[in-house]
C-alpha cells in the first residue's frame, strides 16, 4: 500500500488534519498534475516567447501564437517572429502533426519528439498532459525543491514512440509539476525542466515560464560545459473560445495572405 496513503488512515484514525494531497495516492497525484496541466472544457490560447541560448552563439527568439483545443487533442502554432520565419505553422490532430512552410505551401509531417525549431523543446510540450497514461510509476519519495515541499515520482513508459521513455517528476503539494528530469531508456539524462511560476485564472493554471536545459548539448566556455537552454516566457494566456476552423490547414494556408 502506498505509504502516503497508510499515513492518511493513521492521521485520520487519530483524529488529526490531513493535507488533501497527503490523502492521494501517487496515481492520483499524477492524474492530478495532469488535470491542471490541460483544458479538456475549454479552448486555449497564447503568445509564447521562446529564447534559444547556444553557448558561443548569438541567442535566438521566437514569438508564436499557440491554439490548444485539448477535448479533441489538437493544437495550431503560429509563427509570428522572426519575420524571415513568420506565417510557418504546425497542425496537430490526434496523432498526426503537420508542419507547413507558407513560401513553399506545402505540409510535411513531423513527430512529437522532434525539436521545436531546433530549440529544447519537443513539440510534444506543447500539447495537453497525458503522464498518467502514458507511464506507470516505478518510485515515488518526498522531497523539497527550493521553497516547495514535492512529491518526487519516477515513471517508466508503457509505450514505444514517446519522446522520453523515461521520467523523473517534482509535483508540489498544490498538485502542480515543478520539475523534470528525462531519460533515455539508458538512463541517461537527458533533459531538465523547470516550472517556478504559474499563472492563476480562475481555477486554472497556465505555467509562466518554462526552463528547459538540455544535459548532452553545450560547448566549453573558459574551460566550463556550458549547455544549451531554452526559456519559453508565456504570455496573454485565455481561455476563451476560439473558432473551429482555426484547427485546420485551411486556417495555415489563409492566414498570411
Amino acid at each position: 500500500m502506498n505509504k502516503r496513503f497508510c499515513f492518511a488512515l493513521l492521521a485520520a484514525a487519530l483524529g488529526f488534519p490531513v493535507p488533501g494531497l497527503w490523502a492521494l495516492t501517487d496515481l492520483e497525484l499524477l492524474r492530478k498534475a495532469d488535470s491542471l496541466a490541460s483544458y479538456y472544457d475549454t479552448d486555449f490560447s497564447a503568445e509564447y516567447t521562446i529564447i534559444q541560448d547556444k553557448p558561443g552563439q548569438a541567442r535566438s527568439s521566437t514569438v508564436a501564437g499557440v491554439f490548444r483545443r485539448d477535448s479533441r487533442e489538437t493544437y495550431v502554432i503560429i509563427i509570428l517572429q522572426p519575420a524571415i520565419s513568420r506565417g510557418q505553422g504546425y497542425l496537430k490532430q490526434d496523432a498526426a502533426l503537420w508542419f507547413y512552410d507558407p513560401e513553399s505551401r506545402r505540409f510535411n509531417t513531423t513527430s512529437n519528439a522532434d525539436r521545436f525549431r531546433n530549440t529544447n523543446a519537443r513539440n510534444s510540450d506543447f500539447t495537453r498532459s497525458t503522464l498518467a497514461d502514458d507511464y506507470r510509476i516505478s518510485g515515488g519519495e518526498d522531497a523539497v525543491l527550493g521553497r516547495f515541499n514535492c512529491r518526487l515520482l519516477t515513471l517508466e513508459a508503457v509505450s514505444a514512440g514517446l519522446t522520453y521513455p523515461r521520467m523523473k517528476l517534482w509535483i508540489s503539494d498544490d498538485g502542480l509539476v515543478r520539475k523534470t528530469e528525462d531519460y533515455s531508456l539508458s538512463g541517461q539524462l537527458m533533459r531538465t525542466s523547470a516550472i517556478p511560476d504559474y499563472h492563476r485564472i480562475g481555477n486554472r493554471f497556465v505555467p509562466r515560464q518554462i526552463l528547459f536545459e538540455e544535459a548532452l548539448r553545450g560547448a566549453m566556455i573558459n574551460g566550463k560545459m556550458v549547455n544549451e537552454r531554452t526559456l519559453i516566457t508565456i504570455n496573454k494566456p485565455s481561455f476563451e473560445k476560439v473558432a473551429d476552423s482555426t484547427y485546420s490547414k485551411t486556417f495555415l494556408e489563409l492566414v498570411t495572405r
